[in-house]
C-alpha cells in the first residue's frame, strides 16, 4: 500500500510479540468446557434463542445420539419444496412471495403479492445522486465490500435511520430488499469499468420485472435472458433467502440488532460476515476444486480415477491443501440438503443445454463417492451429503453469471432472512446478546517503564 509506514521487518517483530503474549493451550478449551464456535461437542449449535421464522432439520436425537434423516428446510411452517414447486406449477416467480412470507409470517394473498411485487419494483431505484456519489465515484475490486459500504451509506439518506419501531424497521427492510440487487448491479458495473476496462451499458430494466429478471437484465451486456434462466435464478434466490437464526451472518445481524443499533449497521455487518470464505464464499471453493479435478482426472466417468483424486485431496496432496472436499458435509443436514436436491432437479436441463452436462455428472459422481473415500481414508464412519454449494456454483456458471457475483447474489437473496430475524430480535429478544469468555490471564503488578 502506497505511503505505508510499517515495514515488513517491523510487522514481523510485532507479530512475534503478539503470538508470544497471546498463546492459549488448546487443551484449555476442553478443560473449561468452552463451546468453540458456539458448537456443542456433537457439532450441534448452542441454543441461543427462539424463532418462528424457519427450521433447518437434518437429524433426530434418539437416546442421545444423532439419527440421520433426509433434510428439510421450513420457512414459516412451509416446506421449501412445496414453496418452490407451488411457484413452478403456477408458472410464476417466487422470490417476492418468499420475502413476504419470511418478513410477515404468512403466505400473501394474490392481491398482497401483486402489491408487494409492485412496491419492490418501484423501490429499486436508488436515491437521487446516490449511485453516482457513493458507488460510481469510489469503486471497489470486491463487490461484497462495496455492497456493505453502500448499505451503510444509506443511513445518511434516511430521514429517520435510528428509529427501531416495527413500522420503521419494516419500511427499511422492504427498501433494502428492493435496493440490494440494484446496489450489486451498480457495484459490478463500476468494477468492470474501473478494474477490468470493460465498457458496457447499464440498465435496471422495466419496472414490471421480477427480482431475478431484473438481475439478469442488469448484469448481462445485452440485457437478454430466457424465461428458463430467470426461473432457475429465482429458485436460487428462494433457496438462499433464509437458513435459520444460527448461521453466521444471520446471527451477526441478530447480535447487532440486540444492541439497538440501526438497520443499516446490522445488515452491513451481516454482509461482512457472509463475505467470509467459510460462509458465503464456499461455492467458489467448490468451483476451484472441480476445476482441479477436471484437469487431474483423465476420465471423468471413471469412479476409480475420481475416487483416487478425492483421496489425494483428503491427503492434502491435491486441492488447496486444506484436506477438505468442498461442497460435501453440513453442520445440520445428514442424508441430504434439500436445497442441493432442488437445485439438481431444476438445473440439469439448463446445464445440459449450455454444454455443462459432463461437469454436472462429475459433481454427482463426487457426491456419490466422497463418503466412501472419506471412510476408507480416515477409518471414520461419517454420514455426509452434498450441500447447496456443491451445485450452486455450476448453476451460476450455466447462467453466465461471473464468479465475482456468486457471493453477492447470496447476499441479495439472504437480506430477506436477515431483515426477518432483525425484526424478530427487536420484537422478542429483549436483551443484548453477550456470551461470556473465560479469562485465563492472572493479575500481575504494573512495572514502571524505566524498570522494564
Amino acid at each position: 500500500m502506497e505511503g505505508m509506514a510499517l515495514s515488513e521487518k517491523v510487522l514481523s517483530t510485532l507479530c512475534e510479540e503478539f503470538e508470544k503474549n497471546n498463546h492459549i493451550d488448546p487443551k484449555k478449551y476442553a478443560q473449561y468446557d468452552i463451546k468453540r464456535g458456539l458448537r456443542n461437542a456433537d457439532g450441534s449449535g448452542v441454543k441461543a434463542g427462539l424463532t418462528l421464522i424457519s427450521n433447518v432439520h437434518g437429524y433426530v436425537l434418539s437416546e442421545g445420539e444423532k439419527e440421520p434423516i433426509e433434510g428439510s428446510l421450513i420457512y414459516r411452517g412451509i416446506n421449501i419444496n412445496d414453496l418452490v414447486e407451488g411457484c413452478v406449477r403456477d408458472d410464476r416467480f417466487g422470490y417476492e412471495e418468499t420475502a413476504w412470507l419470511l418478513l410477515l409470517g404468512a403466505l400473501p394473498t394474490a392481491a398482497q403479492l401483486a402489491g408487494f411485487s409492485e412496491t419492490l419494483s418501484e423501490l429499486r431505484e436508488l436515491p437521487a445522486y446516490f449511485a453516482k456519489n457513493t458507488i460510481l465515484r469510489s469503486p471497489s475490486p470486491n463487490i461484497m465490500n462495496k455492497m456493505a459500504r453502500t448499505v451503510l451509506a444509506l443511513y445518511a439518506y434516511d430521514q429517520d435511520p435510528d428509529n427501531t419501531s416495527m413500522e420503521n424497521v419494516l419500511r427499511q427492510s422492504i427498501e433494502l430488499i428492493a435496493m440490494l440487487p440494484s446496489i450489486m448491479a451498480y457495484a459490478y458495473y463500476v468494477k468492470c469499468q474501473t478494474f477490468e476496462q470493460k465498457e458496457r451499458l447499464f440498465s435496471l430494466g422495466a419496472r414490471n420485472l421480477s427480482t431475478a429478471e431484473m438481475i439478469l437484465h442488469a448484469i448481462r451486456p445485452d440485457g437478454v435472458y430466457t424465461k428458463q434462466e430467470a426461473r432457475l435464478l429465482d429458485i436460487c434466490l428462494m433457496l438462499h433467502a433464509e437458513h435459520g437464526g444460527g448461521n453466521n451472518s444471520t446471527f451477526a445481524a441478530r447480535v447487532l440488532s440486540s444492541s439497538g443499533t440501526d438497520t443499516y449497521s446490522a445488515i452491513s455487518g451481516a454482509i461482512g460476515a457472509l463475505k467470509g470464505p467459510r460462509h458465503g464464499g464456499a461455492n467458489i471453493k467448490v468451483m476451484e476444486m472441480v476445476e482441479q479435478i477436471e484437469k487431474g482426472v483423465k476420465n471423468w466417468e471413471s469412479d476409480g480415477e475420481v475416487a483416487d483424486f478425492l483421496t489425494r485431496i483428503l491427503q492434502k496432496k491435491e486441492g488447496d491443501g486444506s484436506g477438505l472436499i468442498y461442497g460435501m458435509g453440513h453442520a445440520v443436514y445428514t442424508l441430504s440438503d434439500p436445497r442441493a436436491v432442488i437445485l439438481k432437479k431444476y438445473a440439469y436441463d439448463l446445464a445440459e443445454k449450455k454444454g455443462f452436462g459432463d461437469e454436472f455428472r462429475l459433481l454427482e459422481r463426487i457426491e456419490r463417492l466422497t463418503q466412501e473415500v472419506f471412510q476408507r481414508q480416515t477409518g471414520l464412519e461419517k454420514i455426509m451429503c452434498a450441500n447447496v454449494d456443491m451445485y450452486s456454483g455450476l448453476v451460476y456458471k450455466a447462467l453466465d453469471i461471473p464468479v465475482d457475483l456468486f457471493t453477492p447474489l447470496f447476499a441479495v437473496a439472504r437480506v430477506a432472512g436477515w431483515c426477518a430475524h432483525r425484526l424478530e430480535e427487536l420484537l422478542t429478544g429483549g436483551r443484548i446478546i453477550r456470551p461470556a469468555y473465560k479469562a485465563l490471564v492472572k493479575e500481575k503488578p504494573y512495572i514502571a517503564l524505566s524498570d522494564r
